[in-house]
């Protein structure tokens, strides 16, 4: 019973983690190159910095996941809130892709025994689904930052991630078949 509901977890972590991706992939792909860099004001992160900062959050946290602190002793922090250099878009979605696939090879080769593993974060000991939980609501929190720059910056021309403003009831008309066969 245990191992069916470690791996009813991993699978629910993992469809977490790739509409999180879906979800910040839908936002950045209708964004033109300068949004990428707009900052609303000197204390706020661009989306290129929030990039940035989960994909070297991701790297400390994946890389040898069940085997070495998630805070790697040469993560610079602070450095992933700084752009030294312009970067271009291609270089931020490249932090996008590395950190996300740091993520997917990490989690997709978890068993239901690694589970209840313990994995250390910053010497702090936490089971794998715990320090899963709290990377998943981490990129939660910085991928609604990214889609709530996207919204912003894109007014009445961004094209909705979920159901449109006004379209919850078309919404629930189009999905009622399905829920009918539900018991």
């Amino acid at each position: 019973m245990a191992d069916s509901i470690a791996a009813q977890y991993l699978d629910e972590a993992r469809r977490q983690f790739r509409g999180y991706k879906r979800l910040g992939e839908g936002a950045l792909s209708q964004l033109s190159d300068d949004h990428f860099f707009f900052s609303p004001d000197p204390e706020s992160n661009s989306i290129a910095v929030i990039v940035k900062h989960i994909a070297g959050n991701m790297r400390s946290r994946f890389t040898d996941f069940l085997t070495s602190d998630g805070e790697k002793p040469d993560r610079q922090r602070d450095q992933e809130f700084e752009l030294a250099q312009q970067p271009t878009r291609a270089d931020v979605m490249r932090w996008w892709e590395e950190g996300w696939g740091c993520v997917f090879s990490a989690v997709e080769s978890l068993t239901p025994e690694d589970v209840s593993r313990t994995v250390y974060i910053r010497g702090e000991a936490h089971s794998t689904l715990q320090a899963m939980n709290r990377q998943i609501a981490h990129y939660a929190y910085h991928i609604g930052q990214i889609v709530f720059l996207a919204k912003h910056l894109k007014s009445s021309d961004f094209k909705s991630l979920s159901i449109p403003r006004g379209k919850s009831e078309e919404f629930n008309r189009k999905a009622a078949p399905d829920r009918s066969k539900r018991p």
